[in-house]
């Protein structure tokens, strides 16, 4: 008999002791919980979205850039996706110096014209409205669909081009600058062809 009431006395023991180790357990987690979660962000182990957000005068678009802005009404609400100046020059070779001279200024204005039917939005589209993880869908002024996602740092990616710098705001219009120009497939063979000709003329000469 006294066995029992040892060993009933020694379960209850056991189970108090576990109760009160559990009940501090869970005390110090809750006290915790705010140090430990500051501590894990500094480490990284949480996605931090990085504001890349600049004011309106931070920033230059470069002659062909303002020139794809002041294209469209101030006074409406769009969103266009502008190549940066190393972009214009890259994947569609247009260099200020030589491509608004007077003999080729008009052919300059029909590319970024139909750049931007391209890369703007009749809306505006903050880079704060793209959930992240997501696929937003837009159609641009030409009916050119455009693919919008967001990384952890805040960087836009339309159909797979890269944002340099987001959320300039131009009176009514939101710019985001792109390292890269997006185009349908049909303009972008059209330039490759245009400047593959040109270089067969330049080796010529």
């Amino acid at each position: 008999m006294r066995r029992e009431l040892a060993q009933k006395s020694s379960i209850a023991l056991s189970s108090l002791l576990v109760s009160v180790s559990c009940l501090l357990i869970v005390i110090l987690i809750v006290f915790k919980l705010p140090e430990a979660s500051t501590g894990d962000r500094e480490m990284g182990f949480y996605p931090t979205i990085k504001s890349r957000k600049v004011s309106q005068n931070a920033i230059s678009l470069g002659k062909f850039g303002e020139m794809m802005v002041e294209m469209l009404p101030q006074d409406l609400a769009f969103t266009v996706f502008v190549p940066s100046e190393e972009a214009f020059n890259r994947d569609l070779h247009l260099l200020v110096n030589d491509s608004l001279v007077p003999e080729k200024f008009d052919d300059t204005y029909a590319t970024i014209s139909r750049i931007l039917s391209f890369s703007a939005v009749p809306r505006a589209l903050s880079s704060v409205n793209v959930p992240f993880g997501e696929h937003v869908s837009y159609d641009s002024l030409s009916g050119f669909p455009l693919y919008i996602s967001k990384d952890i740092d805040g960087t836009l990616v339309v159909n797979r081009v890269r944002s340099e710098v987001v959320d300039v705001k131009k009176k009514e219009i939101l710019i985001h600058v792109m390292d890269g120009v997006i185009m349908d497939a049909d303009f972008e063979e059209s330039v490759l062809l245009d400047n593959t000709e040109d270089s067969e003329e330049d080796s010529l000469q």
